[in-house]
């Protein structure tokens, strides 16, 4: 299966901009460019194994583009689903998981169990470098919050009091994920 990121040209020079320590300076009495032409460029199946450190940058609007309102709202706005709504929470089935916003593989069956607390729960990733963790001093307490190296998005958290072999618990929003039977 062949996955497509879509980028705007104007994403495309602020890129090349930044890799080359050039800046992009307008001409002068000239509208921007709209950002409405796009090219595609294509990301092997390689590429949403292991996070290679290309990140995915967009806009909220680019993001509401591709994301429902509830991704979106997760996602992007850091919120947290209902506990015992998500569609996966109690999915058994053997495959992968996915981040929903970019498709970076972040979990495997094997490793999610019930721990009873209402969201999809996984003791670890499948490469510690696909998730990025982060200090969350929201909600008057600290908890450390899960991203998605690859694109930034919000996964959910995870806590120390999860099962062997690592006594983690990445409780993570099942609108966060996507997942993929193995064949």
């Amino acid at each position: 299966m062949k996955h497509y990121i879509i980028l705007t040209t104007l994403a495309i020079a602020s890129a090349v901009a930044c890799t080359t320590n050039t800046a992009l300076k307008p001409a002068e009495n000239v509208a921007p460019p709209m950002p409405t032409a796009q090219t595609t460029l294509q990301v092997s199946s390689a590429s949403d194994e292991v996070f290679d450190g290309q990140k995915i940058v967009k806009t909220d609007d680019e993001w509401r583009g591709v994301l429902s309102r509830d991704e979106f709202r997760v996602l992007r706005e850091e919120g947290t689903e209902k506990p015992y709504s998500g569609e996966l929470l109690k999915n058994i089935e053997s495959g992968s998981y996915y981040c929903a916003a970019c498709r970076l593989k972040l979990f495997k069956s094997e490793t999610k169990y019930d721990s009873q607390t209402g969201w999809p729960s996984f003791y670890e990733p499948i490469v510690a470098a696909n998730v990025t963790e982060k200090v969350d001093s929201s909600h008057g307490s600290t908890r450390t919050e899960v991203e998605c190296s690859r694109c930034g998005s919000h996964l959910g958290h995870v806590f120390d009091d999860g099962p062997k072999p690592t006594g983690l618990r990445y409780c993570m929003n099942s609108v966060a994920l996507k997942f993929e039977k193995s064949k």
